[in-house]
């Protein structure tokens, strides 16, 4: 036996007797699985997170409607009176427009932000809520492990997505 060969048996037998016991501890364990964007698109509160959105920020984007469809407005009246308006009335109406445009940009990039912002919220909020829910049913159930979407495969025995989404109030 050479020196390399006396280094790598120890090895090799260590790490068959850890595969040997993991595979021993395994049979014992008991494990599930989580779909979490079934969850994301099936729980009651992803409807009701967004209906809370569309009312807290429903008002800002008819406010932001109707400033389009002034600006619209103002161009089509200046497109038609072109002709027939004064080179200043012109350049005021084109200035004002121009103003509004810069005015509902800036108002639409806030918007957009704070619906992230919240969005954002929301999301955590309920991330938390499904978190607990995946704990409160791993508990009560036993499982030693749950694990969340991005496995390789998954059993149906194991997928316990339904249980939390009973528990989320969905079905």
């Amino acid at each position: 036996m050479n020196f390399q060969s006396k280094i790598l048996l120890p090895k090799i037998l260590l790490l068959a007797a850890f595969l040997f016991s993991a595979s021993l501890n395994a049979a014992e364990l008991k494990i599930g699985y989580v779909q979490v964007d079934k969850i994301l698109q099936e729980a009651p509160q992803t409807a009701e997170s967004g209906k809370k959105l569309e009312r807290e920020f429903g008002p800002k984007s008819q406010e932001l409607d109707r400033m389009q469809k002034q600006i619209r407005d103002i161009e089509t009246v200046l497109d038609k009176d072109r002709l027939t308006i004064s080179e200043t009335d012109r350049r005021n109406k084109e200035r004002d427009v121009s103003s509004l445009k810069i005015e509902f940009q800036r108002k639409q990039r806030e918007l957009r932000e704070d619906i992230n912002l919240r969005k954002n919220e929301e999301l955590a909020n309920l991330q938390d809520r499904i978190n607990k829910a995946v704990q409160t049913v791993s508990e009560a159930d036993g499982y030693d492990l749950v694990v969340y979407s991005g496995v390789a495969y998954a059993s149906k025995k194991i997928d316990i997505t339904d249980k939390v989404l009973k528990l989320l109030g969905k079905k």
